[in-house]
């Protein structure tokens, strides 16, 4: 049976929130996991559970948008500084994990307490 481009994006959202749920069960120290598409479109996200998110929905809009002209701006940069690995952005309160696979982007969100990064990091990258 041949698959409808309705079929094959169902299976990759599918596909990403299982990512995502794999990556929440890393830690205890991961709030949110995420994936948005180039135009900062949630594909799917989950706050890990019993957490209140700390952005509003336009907050969120807003930072994914962001994060999307960034991750699209970068684009080019690559014959010269080769391909982006991650980006983390250090805030008071969380630490964000971004990374990039295959045009889409995870947005990992951490408790900034949490002291092995480094670690979550590399488990996050073999996630996806």
């Amino acid at each position: 049976m041949v698959k409808t481009p309705a079929d094959k994006w169902n299976d990759a959202v599918i596909k990403y929130r299982k990512q995502c749920q794999n990556i929440l069960k890393l830690s205890n120290s991961i709030r949110y996991a995420g994936v948005i598409n180039a135009y900062g479109r949630t594909l799917t996200g989950m706050v890990k559970p019993n957490l209140k998110p700390l952005l509003k929905s336009e907050q969120v809009k807003n930072e994914f948008f962001i994060i999307s002209t960034l991750m699209s701006l970068r684009k080019e940069t690559v014959s010269t500084v080769g391909i982006l690995e991650h980006v983390i952005l250090q805030h008071q309160k969380v630490t964000i994990i971004i990374l990039q696979k295959n045009n889409v982007t995870f947005y990992v969100s951490i408790d900034r307490k949490e002291k092995n990064l480094a670690k979550i990091l590399s488990s996050i990258k073999k996630v996806i």
